[in-house]
Order: structure tokens, then sequence, then C-alpha cells
């Protein structure tokens, strides 16, 4: 059985080409192509397989994290999107709620009024309508939503979204209108709200429909094209593609959902990243990938990655009511521009220099000065042996930006360098605080895993200002997301709004409830052809005390739903609700708002990772002037320089260090020890501790 994971990042595409049978791993990383990722993918299909020995029709399966639904949305470029909804409320999507983003200012920035999604002259209402029971009120007037069809064809609108009140109880005007809309607009893309997120809170179900409308017909189109040219390349394999909750879905199931690849390959970075973290034994784990554009954090509490708040999950400022990992992501990478601002601030990034022209080092043509300029300048690059030796770093050109910025400082460029990297680094260090601290959870209890490009560049040091005190870097850091695609199995959601009060609770229909998304979901496993035997049901809820306006998902056993399995849900959200809000209120009455089933199927994925063979000592491959600061001061160190892969196993080693391998850089402070374990990840430590 072999298996391809290929994780389409902003600089580069990352693939990682595993042999089952044989426990047989082969690497490799190539420049991304912006314009069109597929064109990148196939091309870095053909360069591993050619490593590997193989052929691309000798792939069983291929699994793949995009970012194109989500570059979508970051950059407001999606499809000319139309909307249909009930007479009276054409402007929910522009009104959003009564909580305002940032209570105080006047100045804020709402995202679904200064760069709307679907813009009002696209919104047409019609007359129809349900009660909160799912009755019909008023018929749905079929005529008027053929007309408002035609006028957005003439407006030139390529998706349309239909959402109504109450769909979530009853979608049968939804499901009416997209047929008639499917009926008169043929090419374009149709999507119903409650197709997408069948909850109550229509501002927030509403802009989650109108994210996957807007970005749907370029998700599509991607997956398309992908698949063709993949065909064309002999490959025979099955295609999955990495959703925004951990799992991977069929090309069909992403042409139907399409934002459910929202956080496809940051999702896939946490997913590796908890994988290596069970078997190297550490079940808290702070992930931390950095790439060239972004750093994205995740946190594994007792080996279960975090799901996101459906109330405070967002992409570019929009809510998204879709089953998340929460993930929290800053625009801090390899190709983050450190520069003056308009008040003489020293800042580094968000701004990138992105993957062309790139960090002036890549010799592209960059003339800003980068993170990645700032570590060649201190020594922590080998601009010789850089991708394994398949790059050349330009120093010289280095030196020259970062000193144009030290000169504007007034500084030296190895203390600008220096700046911008502990400018860079605090940076990542508050967002992680942001997801511990400020959640209660004690980051120094927690193992911090550097990988992406420049994760095991920075890991140590940032650890360090959080009084981390242990630092995995995994085997292939630079590919960890696409290693994190060979983990995951087939996943599937589905929900039902359910309002039950305890004490009140009707047991047959809770039972029903969960029978009819079973079925759903079985329905789903039988056309990807996935056996019985290999498929599981997880039963989830939110749950919260009757009038909050906010819910907790807890966990629900299976089999008959009577009142003894009911009081451990009970017990487990107050439980929940003590730890996560420091209180809970026992003799208060617990709603039941909504009702999930979570469906895995089972696929061919990698198991134990390969234990290493090192060497009996290690030997250095050079050495060169690496500058850390030391107890305040900029101190230049002699600093070995070490093949990662001719490492030894279980030797405790002293930094400073620097780690080269194909994928990454790793940097050994002067105040860290380091060793390599039985399944080849860097183990870290800080001295003393």
């Amino acid at each position: 059985m072999i298996v391809v994971g290929v994780d389409v990042g902003g600089t580069f595409t990352d693939l990682i080409l595993a042999d089952l049978a044989k426990q047989k791993l082969t690497i490799h990383k190539t420049p991304s192509t912006p314009a069109n990722p597929a064109i990148g993918v196939v091309t870095g299909l053909r360069a591993i397989c050619d490593k590997a020995g193989i052929t691309s029709a000798e792939i069983d399966s291929l699994f793949h994290g995009t970012t194109v639904g989500t570059n979508a949305m970051l950059e407001h470029d999606g499809a000319v999107t139309g909307m249909i909804t009930n007479d009276g409320f054409r402007d929910i999507l522009h009104i959003g709620r009564h909580q305002r983003p940032q209570h105080y200012s006047i100045m804020q920035d709402l995202p679904w009024q200064n760069r709307p999604l679907i813009r009002r002259r696209h919104r047409h209402t019609v007359a129809g309508r349900l009660d909160a029971t799912g009755a019909e009120l008023l018929a749905l007037d079929e005529q008027a939503v053929r007309a408002a069809a035609r006028e957005m064809i003439a407006q030139g609108v390529e998706s349309v979204l239909v959402g109504f009140l109450f769909s979530y109880v009853n979608p049968v005007h939804e499901r009416r209108a997209a047929e008639i809309v499917q009926e008169e607009m043929p090419d374009a893309f149709v999507t119903t709200s409650s197709g997408v997120a069948p909850q109550f809170r229509e501002f927030e179900r509403f802009t989650t429909a109108a994210m996957s409308a807007f970005i749907g017909p370029k998700v599509r189109r991607y997956i398309d094209e992908l698949q063709a040219e993949l065909h064309a390349q002999g490959l025979k394999g099955e295609l999955h593609v990495m959703t925004s909750s951990g799992g991977v879905a069929t090309p069909e199931m992403i042409s139907e959902k399409p934002a459910s690849t929202l956080l496809s390959g940051l999702v896939a970075g946490v997913r590796g990243g908890a994988w290596i973290g069970n078997h190297a034994g550490s079940d808290r784990l702070i992930t931390l990938d950095i790439g060239g554009t972004s750093a994205d954090i995740g946190i594994i509490v007792d080996g279960r990655l975090a799901d996101a708040d459906t109330r405070s999950a967002s992409i570019a400022g929009f809510p998204v009511m879709l089953p998340m990992i929460d993930i929290h992501t800053i625009g801090a990478g390899g190709g983050s521009i450190a520069y003056l601002d308009r008040g003489g601030a020293f800042r580094v990034g968000p701004e990138s220099a992105g993957a062309d022209p790139g960090p002036a080092a890549y010799g592209k043509g960059g003339d800003l000065p980068t993170v990645t300029d700032a570590n060649l300048v201190l020594g922590r690059l080998a601009p010789q042996n850089f991708l394994g030796g398949d790059m050349t770093l330009d120093a010289d050109a280095s030196r020259r930006v970062i000193g144009k910025l030290a000169d504007q400082l007034g500084r030296s460029p190895e203390e600008t360098a220096e700046g911008a990297l502990t400018v860079l680094n605090s940076n990542m260090a508050n967002a992680i605080r942001s997801r511990t601290v400020q959640k209660g959870i004690d980051p120094r209890e927690f193992t911090l895993s550097g990988f992406g490009g420049a994760g095991p560049l920075h890991a140590a040091e940032v650890a360090g200002m959080l009084g981390v005190r242990r630092v995995l870097i995994p085997p292939h850091p630079g590919i960890t997301s696409a290693m994190g695609l060979l983990t995951a199995d087939l996943e599937y959601h589905a929900l039902r709004t359910a309002f039950a009060v305890k004490g009140s609770i009707d047991h047959a229909r809770l039972t029903a409830l969960f029978d009819d998304m079973q079925a759903e979901l079985s329905g789903i496993f039988d056309r990807d052809g996935v056996p019985v035997e290999k498929r599981r049901m997880l039963r989830e809820g939110d749950l919260r005390y009757v009038g909050q306006g906010y819910e907790l998902k807890i966990d629900i056993p299976d089999g008959p739903l009577d009142e003894t399995v009911l009081e451990q849900v009970w017990q487990a959200f107050h439980d929940r609700h003590r730890a996560e809000y420091g209180h809970a209120f026992e003799q208060a009455p617990i709603e039941i708002v909504t009702v999930k089933l979570r469906g895995l199927g089972e696929v061919e994925k990698l198991g134990t990772p390969p234990e290493a063979e090192g060497p009996v000592a290690a030997s250095s491959v050079g050495q060169g002037q690496c500058v850390f600061r030391v107890d305040e001061t900029l101190k230049s160190f002699e600093t070995p320089y070490y093949d990662r892969t001719c490492l030894p196993v279980g030797e405790p080693m002293q930094g400073p260090a620097i780690l080269l391998q194909t994928d990454s850089t790793t940097v050994v402070p002067p105040d860290w020890s380091f060793e390599v374990d039985r399944f080849a990840n860097v183990v870290m430590t800080r001295n003393g501790e």
C-alpha cells in the first residue's frame, strides 16, 4: 500500500510518500505555484515518485491539504454571489448581531459590512414562510424564485445561496427554491443554508453558507483541474482532501461542501504534530507550525485536538458554524518583512515577501528585509546547505537588506537581525498565551512542537519566552502537515437542532434524531465504498443552561437514551462548564440545543513511526559563527553544524548547534541540550530543568 500526502503552502508544496508495507518514507519540497496550485502538486508528485523509484500508477491514495478556499476568503477573491431569502430579511447578512466585535471602538472593521460576500444588489427576496416548528405559514412563491434567478443571470452572478428562516427545522422551501435556481442557472454553483449549516442563528447560518457559495466555484474548479492533472499523470488511486474538522473527504463531498476546506492545510499540521507527540509520549502539546507567511498554533490536551467554539470560530473575520479544529493563525513566517512603521516602531509582519520574489536570500530579486534574511545574517542558516543543498542562499543580499534597516535604526546588522527575531518570537509567544494562559491552561505543563519550514528555527526561543521546558522537533518538520494528512480517516458530520430541556426530554425523539443522522452518514459511506466494519459513529451534543447564549460540546454515549444515560451527560456538562468558566450551576435546568453525529470511515494510514537508526557518535559537517542573546548581551559562538540524519540516538548533546536537513533547519540555543529519541525526533531541554 503506497500513500502520498501533499500539502500546498504559501511558499512551498510539501510531499511525503509512504510505503506502508515496507515502513519506508520519502519526502520532497517544491516551490508552490500560486497562480495554479495544481501545477506545483503535479510537479512535486513526479519528483517524489522519481525519488522513490515508482510510477504514479502505483500510488493507492493521495491525501491533499489545500489553501484555495482559505486564500479566496483572506484575499476576498471569490465568485460573484447572489442570494434568495424571505421577504423582509434581505439585510441579515449586513446587520449581523447586536454584539459588537470591539465594544468601544467607533472605527472597528466589520467585514460583513465593509467587504460583503454578497452585495446587496445581488440579494433577492421572495414570499414564503415557515414558523419555528417548520410548519408552513405561507407557500413559497416559485414564480418569484424563477424571476430572481433570471435577474441574477443578467447581473452576472456565478453562485447562489438560498437561505430561508427556520430551514434548519424544515428545509423544504430551500430545497425547492434551489431546484428552480438550478433549472434556470444550470452552470451556477447553488447551495442552501440548511445543506451547509442546519443550525439556528440565522446570521451565522446564512454567513457560513454565503462563504460556501463565495468560494464554491473556485474550490470546485480547482478540485476538478487537480483530478484531471493527476489522471493525466497516470494516478489511479483515490484522492482525499483534508477538511477543517481534522478528517478527510472525497472530491464529491468537497464539491458539495467547499466551506469544509477552510482550514484544510492548517489542520493537517496539528494532526501531524499530535500523531508525532503521541508516539513520543507527549499528550499535552502546543504545536507551532511556521511557514513562509504565517504561524499556526494548535493545542492538544490529553491527546485530543481542541475543537473551535462554533460561536467564536471565524475566517477572515466572518463567523463560521462548521466543525473545526481550534487553530490560531498570525502573520509570522520566514518571509515576514521587518520594517519601521509610521510611528517609528520596529515591526515584523504580517506583510510577507511570499514565494515570489521571496526573501532577498533567495536571489529572486527580493529587496526587503525578512525573517529568513535575519536568520542568515545571524549564522543560523547554512548558505550552501539549504533544502539539503538543492538551493544556495545569497548571504550578501541578506546582509545588504538587513543593513539598510540597521541604518534606519542606528544599530548594527546583527542587533537588527536579532531584534527582528525577538519581535517575531514575542508575537508568537503572545499568540500562544492567548490560547493557553487566557483559557486557564499553564503552557509550562506542555511540550512545544515546532515544525513547518521555519518552526525548528524559532521553537526553542519561543518556548523560553513561555517557560516551556521541553521542545519536540519531528523527523521531517518541513513536511509535518503533509505527514498529518496520512494520519486521518474519512470524517463526515451531521447535526439536528433539538431544543430539549432536562426534565421534559422526549427520549424517543432524541433517539430518532440520532437514527436519522446515522442513516444520512451511512448513505455517504455507502457511496464512498467504506465497509460497515470500518465505520464509527460518535455522538455529541451542544448543551447550555437555559437562558444562556452560548453552548458547550459534550459527548453522548451510544445506545438507548434514557434518564440514566442522560444523567451522565448532565454531570459531564456541569464538569465542563466548571472547567471552562470556573463555576457551575448544579440546580439550573440544562438544554440540549443541538445533537451531532461524527462519522469516521477508516482508511489505510500511517501506523507507528519508523524507528531511528543513527551512528554511534555525531560528527559535524562544518561550523560557523552564530549570534545569540545571552544574559541580555549579543554573543557570537563558534557553532557546529550537524547533518541531522547522522545524529546518534539517545546521546545527550549541548547547544549551541545547528541541525541541517532537507526540509528545515533546527536551531539549538546555547542554554539548551538535545538528543534524538527512538523515533528520530529531536528533543530539546532547557539546561538546568
